[in-house]
């Protein structure tokens, strides 16, 4: 059940791609809060596989982590906080990007001018409006609603340019499940976070090799969920991986003080 609620996920990305008109909810604006402080402690990242339900094998087994003092966005970055990156010329400076990124960017640039992130048909430079083509209907994006389709390298980027960085996944998790009484907010969007996805110390592969091991070291881990993720795995212990380039996904991101 657990694999065809992510094919579901997958079959309404694919909608989008194709500008399949599709019915559900959609990213809603955030309430805007102040930054988060979490102190330093040690918290157990990972579940064992008779804990509380379902895992797959990449959340498997648990173990204790130490996590410095840290500063995190209660929400995703917003419409309007990534307009004022593109306003200022994030898209052509290449000392925000990583050589990779801004190699994956040229490559973009070349094919269809990209200046902002996928699917968005305009973005005005002096207004800050957005309008993002979703399931074939280009929509007016409020400016507190969360980018995206935004690729690793371009919310690595914008971090870089806002003088901040991704979260770890280790202090996504510590916040999804201690904070959000004080109002840190997910599932939006799938969140980009700044860990390359590995196995977690003592990995074993689970009957379905093919699932996560073949992406260790080459893709990024992303944790939350979309507005298009089903109920059923709508837990802030999911983890999700994509390799840095992806932005047909439902993917946002949320920023840390450095």
């Amino acid at each position: 059940m657990f694999h065809e609620d992510r094919q579901g996920e997958a079959l309404v990305q694919l909608a989008q791609m194709l500008g399949v008109s599709w019915s559900c909810p959609l990213p809603a604006a955030q309430v805007m809060r102040p930054a988060l402080w979490l102190p330093s402690s040690q918290w157990q990242l990972g579940r064992s596989a008779g804990q509380g339900g379902f895992s797959v094998d990449n959340e498997q087994p648990p173990y204790s982590v130490a996590v410095p003092e840290f500063e995190i966005d209660a929400q995703l970055v917003t419409w309007a906080q990534y307009v004022e990156f593109v306003q200022d010329g994030g898209y052509d400076r290449a000392d925000l990007w990583q050589p990779q990124g801004w190699q994956w960017l040229q490559t973009q640039a070349q094919g269809e001018g990209r200046r902002c992130p996928r699917y968005v048909e305009q973005m005005g430079a002096s207004s800050g409006a957005v309008t993002q083509t979703l399931f074939g209907k280009a929509m007016r994006m409020q400016s507190t609603q969360p980018v995206m389709h935004v690729s690793w390298w371009e919310a690595d980027a914008w971090c870089r340019w806002a003088g901040r960085r991704l979260p770890a996944e280790v202090e996504w998790d510590l916040a999804a499940h201690t904070a959000s009484r004080r109002g840190f907010a997910w599932g939006e969007a799938l969140e980009w976070t700044g860990t390359t996805f590995r196995g977690y110390p003592g990995f074993q592969s689970g009957p379905w090799r093919e699932h996560s091991e073949p992406s260790f070291g080459s893709h990024k881990a992303l944790r939350g969920a979309s507005f298009a993720t089903r109920p059923r795995l709508r837990d802030p212990a999911m983890r999700y991986f994509l390799q840095p380039e992806r932005d047909d996904a439902f993917t946002g991101f949320r920023s840390c003080a450095l």
